[in-house]
């Protein structure tokens, strides 16, 4: 059975993640726990925080997320019902990434879906400075849908890729899964001048294949130029329909994680964008 975990803070835009969650499983038997972390509720109106206050103001806060919490499940299980779908409300007094963080190693979920941009809707940001802390900090994998973004099977994925990381075999596992369900094309884009690979890229490469069996794998290359240009440029060229990408230490995510701007970016946040961490758990 899938476990995922989708942070809300009851907007519309986080609505439209759980939305988008249900489609993109909709045949699979999944557990869908729906958290919102209040710590920040709860600090930010104090400025001198009286120990009596914030108790008072968590138990409020905590009654009225577990309220609004079963409203939303209902509503989003309400027309129709699916079967194969069970959901669990969290309301955890925390922030979101260590809140997340504890439940993703508690509950071992393997994807955590968060919709981008939510309530602070300023337009010069492309993922939403929380969407970026998850990308950044959360130990397993998260699924970034844009505000815009309306469901369509994942037939093409782009996985832009330098062979140098070592992958992890569980999380290759979650995308060669929702290959085969919707019998994807895997593009795999190499970077680079050079079409020679060193000897730790060929077995990366190697390793890659393997844990792929299931999917369409299509290995290419373009040549050295703006990278975040040469993504976006085969996104439109093969109307790519999800994008998936490696975080990791001094790697070309991480480097984007950093900036700020839609221009200094480059990236569209049309199509969801799953960051596949690599680390341990």
């Amino acid at each position: 059975m899938r476990t995922i975990l989708i942070p809300t803070d009851f907007s519309e835009n986080a609505l439209h993640a759980i939305q988008y969650a249900l489609a993109l499983f909709k045949c699979e038997r999944t557990k869908i726990y729906v958290l919102h972390a209040y710590a920040d509720e709860v600090y930010g109106p104090f400025k001198a925080n009286k120990q009596n206050d914030i108790e008072d103001k968590k138990k409020s806060i905590k009654a009225a997320s577990d309220h609004k919490l079963a409203e939303l499940i209902k509503l989003v299980t309400a027309i129709p019902p699916n079967p194969r779908h069970s959901f669990e409300n969290i309301a955890v007094f925390d922030s979101l990434v260590d809140g997340v963080n504890d439940y993703v190693n508690k509950i071992n979920i393997d994807l955590v879906i968060m919709g981008t941009k939510g309530k602070s809707n300023d337009k010069n940001i492309i993922f939403g400075s929380h969407t970026v802390q998850l990308f950044k900090y959360v130990q397993c994998p998260v699924l970034a849908v844009p505000q815009d973004a309306e469901f369509r099977q994942p037939k093409k994925i782009l996985f832009p890729t330098n062979f140098m990381l070592p992958y992890k075999r569980r999380e290759l596992k979650l995308l060669n899964c929702l290959s085969n369900e919707y019998k994807s094309e895997i593009h795999c884009l190499y970077i680079s001048d050079f079409e020679a690979l060193s000897a730790r890229q060929i077995d990366n490469k190697r390793f890659l294949s393997e844990s792929l069996p299931n999917s369409y794998l299509f290995f290419e290359q373009t040549a050295v130029k703006n990278k975040t240009a040469a993504i976006q440029e085969f996104i439109k060229l093969h109307q790519i329909d999800f994008l998936v990408m490696v975080n990791s230490r001094h790697s070309f995510l991480e480097d984007l994680l950093y900036r700020s701007t839609v221009d200094e970016i480059g990236l569209t946040t049309k199509i969801p964008f799953l960051v596949m961490q690599n680390l341990s758990r």
